[in-house]
């Protein structure tokens, strides 16, 4: 299994970017699966991840990244102009990290908690673990 991404999955912002990953990634290149989920949490534990991790996590070739760095790896693999902002891989990730938790921290406040869960159609649903 490569290209997984590990999202909050009682997160709006988190759903939103999904759905947004999802219809831009026209080789269906990345699988999903909420933090919170069963198989979340294994991956989480094999991967060597902190079972403590709140954030976009992206799973690629036996490593894992998270945070800015997750959000910008995925973004090279979209279609479009998103590739471009991969480009700001060049930035300390300190930098790039300490926008990323600004956000993070306050996604609730800002976003919202999702009460339920997307209904994905069958094609979309092949893609969640």
């Amino acid at each position: 299994m490569d290209n997984i991404i590990l999202f909050d999955g009682e997160c709006n912002l988190c759903d939103s970017s999904v759905r947004f990953i999802i219809n831009r990634d026209k080789g269906a290149s990345f699988t999903f699966a909420s933090l919170q989920s069963e198989i979340g949490k294994e991956l989480l534990e094999r991967f060597g991840v902190s079972k403590e991790m709140d954030s976009f996590v992206l799973l690629t070739n036996g490593k894992y990244y998270d945070k800015s760095t997750a959000a910008l790896r995925v973004c090279a693999h979209l279609s479009g102009m998103w590739k471009l902002l991969s480009l700001f891989l060049i930035v300390p990730r300190p930098i790039r990290d300490y926008l990323y938790t600004i956000i993070a921290s306050n996604r609730y406040k800002w976003f919202g908690k999702k009460e339920n869960c997307m209904i994905p159609t069958p094609e979309i649903r092949k893609r969640f673990l």
